[in-house]
C-alpha cells in the first residue's frame, strides 16, 4: 500500500471521528434529528471517497486491459 492508500485510511477515520464527536454532542443536548443528519453526511462524505477511487480503479483496469 502506497502513501495516497493510507493518506484515504486517515481521512476516512477523520470523518468518523469528527462525525461521532458532533453525533455525541448533539445527541447530548437532545437534538437527536441533526445529529442523525450528520452522521448520514457523514457517511455520504466518505461513501463520496470511496467511489472516487472505485472510479480511479476501472478507468486504470481499462487502460491496463486497453479496453475501449
Amino acid at each position: 500500500m502506497n502513501l495516497a492508500g493510507i493518506d484515504i485510511i486517515f481521512k476516512i477515520a477523520a470523518v468518523g471521528l469528527i462525525t461521532a464527536i458532533i453525533n455525541y454532542i448533539l445527541e447530548k443536548s437532545d437534538k437527536k434529528e441533526i445529529a442523525t443528519l450528520v452522521t448520514l453526511t457523514g457517511l455520504i462524505m466518505v461513501l463520496a471517497m470511496v467511489v472516487s477511487m472505485i472510479a480511479d480503479l476501472f478507468s486504470s483496469l481499462k487502460t491496463m486491459l486497453a479496453l475501449f
